[in-house]
């Protein structure tokens, strides 16, 4: 359901900063940038990869993947040292991001500091190319981030990767989504 405020069009600026950090997000993933990535999250933020593609209680179900700021962290880790299985012979990607829709907004006036608690939630759409062992092969996922503005400065406080096969058997990757 869109609120009211769900009506700002990409020309808002916190919707364009929003959409900003979604398309640089994607590019500091394609160059397997992992530490620059994390540097985009929010302190508390979650990365979430849920199996059941209606699922909004993510805590309770089963994912793929669900991690806060330190598994975000040793997930890094594991992708950079080169001593996990899928570290060896990572896929290259290349990814698209968009039709951007606003599904949520919590603003502030602009007469307040930097947009200080203001909060914006994306829906997106990915279509990821990866190329891996001599194959190349394609994902598709719906996106949502919730993106919050602290100081100013736009940080991903949720993303959530909705698969559009995950009900299906999933192969190690060697790459975030």
């Amino acid at each position: 359901m869109l609120t009211e405020q769900a009506l700002l069009g990409l020309t808002d600026a916190r919707v364009s900063a929003a959409v900003q950090l979604v398309w640089r997000e994607a590019r500091l993933l394609d160059g397997k940038r992992y530490e620059e990535w994390d540097r985009l999250w929010a302190p508390d933020g979650r990365y979430v990869i849920p199996i059941d593609p209606e699922t909004e209680d993510f805590e309770s179900a089963l994912n793929m993947v669900y991690d806060d700021d330190r598994m975000r962290r040793m997930r890094i880790e594991r992708l950079t040292t080169g001593y996990s299985i899928s570290a060896v012979a990572a896929a290259r990607t290349v990814r698209t991001v968009s039709n951007f829709v606003v599904v949520e907004a919590v603003v502030r006036s602009e007469a307040s500091e930097e947009s200080e608690g203001a909060a914006i939630e994306l829906n997106s759409a990915q279509v990821l190319v990866g190329y891996k062992r001599e194959e190349t092969f394609v994902l598709g996922a719906d996106l949502t981030h919730r993106i919050v503005f602290d100081d100013g400065e736009p940080r991903i406080a949720r993303k959530v990767i909705r698969l559009l096969n995950s009900q299906e058997a999933v192969y190690a990757t060697g790459f975030l989504l």
